[in-house]
C-alpha cells in the first residue's frame, strides 16, 4: 500500500489550469443558453477563475483565449492576475473564426490567409512574452470536407512551414503545443486528425514541440491511456486538455461519462513519474459550460480529477508489478480495481484541511455568497462568449 504522506504531497503539488471562456457563455453550435452574473471582461474571468482556485488550492493558473481575452495592455492582465494570486497560463490561438478561414489556416491553399494565419500565431508568442507565460496552444480546425478538394500531401507541407516559423519563434523557456482532433468541422480529411501526425510534426520541430491529448477528441473505443503512455515514452506528451463526451463532442466536465478511464490515463501519468509539475505535463480543462452553472462545474471539474488522481496514486505499484511479472491477469486487474474502487473523498477532505481549505470546495463556495454577489454586479455590458 502506497505511503499516504507521499500521496498527499503529490495531490498537494498537483496543478490544473483552467480555461477563461469556460466563465462565459458558451454551448453548442445549435444553441448557447445565456446565464446571468458570467463575465463581461477578461479581468472578470481572471476573478471566477481565483476562486476555483481558492476553494481548491490546485488551480493557480487560468488559459487564455486570444482574440476572445485580448486587451491593450497584457503586462497589465498578468499583473491583475497575479493580484487575484493565479497566473496566466497556456496562450491559446485561434485561427478557426475568421471568414477567410473557410478554406483553412496554416494549410490553405492561399498564401495571403496562410500568413494571415502564421502573423495570428507570432502574435500570441508576443503576449506570451509579455504575460510571462511557457506555453502556446495550437489547434487548427484545417481539412476537407470532399475528396479531391485539396492536395493531402501539400496541406501537410503548409502546416508544417507555419508550424516551423512560429516554432523559431519561441523563447528557450517556452514550448510549443500541438492538440488533434479527429474530426470536425471538417468531415473528409482533418489536417491533424491524431496523435501520430501531431508526434510526427512535433518531431520535426525540436524538443519545445510536444502533443496535447484533448480526452474528447477520439474515436469511440480508443485506448486513449494507450496513446498517453506511448507519448510518455517519447517524451513528447506536453499536456491534457481535460473534457469528457459521450459520443462526438468532448464539452462535458471531465469523468461525466468514463471516470474509469479518466483513472487509467492518470495511472500511466504516475507510472512514469510525469504528475510533478516539473515533469512538464500540463494538466488543462478545456470545455465549455451550457446547462450547468459555470464556477460550480469548474470547481467539480477540477475535484474529478483530483480524485481520479488519488485512485492512481493509491496503486500498490510493486503488487502490481509482481502479479504481471507471474502472469497473474487477475490479479493485475485486482490491484487497480482495488484502487479504483477506493473512496478518496476522506482522504482529500483530510488534504483541504490540512491545507488550510474547506474540506468541501463546492459547499464552501455556495455558502461564500460569491454567486449571489457576481450576478447583482455584473449588470450591463456584453457577456463573454464562445466567439468574443
Amino acid at each position: 500500500m502506497p505511503d499516504l504522506i507521499t500521496v498527499k504531497a503529490a495531490l498537494r503539488a498537483q496543478r490544473i489550469e483552467t480555461p477563461s471562456w469556460a466563465f462565459g457563455n458558451t454551448g453548442t453550435r445549435f444553441k448557447v443558453f445565456a446565464q446571468p452574473g458570467v463575465p463581461r471582461t477578461v479581468g472578470e474571468k481572471i476573478d471566477d477563475a481565483a476562486q476555483v482556485h481558492r476553494f481548491t488550492g490546485i488551480a493557480p493558473s487560468v488559459a487564455v483565449h486570444i482574440p476572445w481575452d485580448a486587451v491593450d495592455d497584457y503586462p497589465a492582465l498578468a499583473a491583475y492576475a497575479a493580484g487575484q494570486d493565479i497566473r496566466i497560463g497556456t496562450v491559446n490561438a485561434n485561427v478557426f473564426q475568421d471568414d477567410g478561414y473557410r478554406l483553412g489556416s496554416v494549410a490553405n491553399p492561399d498564401p495571403a490567409i496562410r500568413a494571415k494565419a502564421v502573423a495570428h500565431l507570432l502574435e500570441c508568442v508576443d503576449i506570451m512574452d509579455a504575460t510571462g507565460s511557457a506555453d502556446l496552444k495550437l489547434w487548427f480546425a484545417d481539412g476537407t470536407n470532399y475528396p479531391g478538394q485539396d492536395s493531402i500531401r501539400a496541406r501537410q507541407d503548409r502546416l508544417a512551414d507555419a508550424l516551423a516559423e512560429v516554432y523559431g519563434r519561441l523563447a528557450a523557456d517556452q514550448r510549443m503545443l500541438l492538440e488533434y482532433k479527429l474530426f470536425e468541422p471538417s468531415f473528409y480529411t482533418t489536417d491533424v486528425p491524431d496523435w501520430g501526425t501531431a508526434l510526427l510534426h512535433c518531431t520535426a520541430l525540436g524538443p519545445q514541440a510536444a502533443v496535447v491529448v484533448d480526452t474528447g477528441h477520439h474515436a469511440p473505443g480508443t485506448n486513449i491511456e494507450f496513446i498517453v503512455a506511448l507519448l510518455l515514452r517519447a517524451g513528447r506528451l506536453g499536456g491534457f486538455d481535460f473534457n469528457s463526451r459521450f459520443y462526438a463532442d468532448d464539452d462535458l466536465m471531465v469523468g461525466a461519462a468514463d471516470p474509469f478511464q479518466l483513472f487509467r490515463i492518470l495511472h500511466e501519468v504516475v507510472l512514469a513519474g510525469a504528475l510533478r509539475p516539473e515533469a512538464g505535463v500540463a494538466f488543462m480543462l478545456d470545455q465549455c459550460h451550457n446547462i450547468e452553472p459555470k464556477i460550480p462545474a469548474q470547481l467539480r471539474s477540477v475535484l474529478n480529477v483530483q480524485e481520479a488522481t488519488a485512485k492512481a496514486l493509491l496503486v500498490d505499484a510493486p503488487a502490481l508489478a509482481a502479479a504481471q511479472r507471474a502472469g497473474d491477469v487477475l490479479g493485475a486487474n485486482a490491484v487497480l480495481m482495488d484502487a479504483y474502487n477506493t473512496d478518496v473523498r476522506p482522504l482529500l477532505a483530510g488534504l483541504r484541511e490540512d491545507m488550510g481549505l474547506d474540506p468541501d470546495p463546492v459547499a464552501a463556495y455556495h455558502r461564500s455568497g460569491y454567486a449571489e454577489k457576481i450576478v447583482a454586479d455584473r449588470v450591463g455590458g456584453t457577456p463573454a462568449s464562445w466567439g468574443s
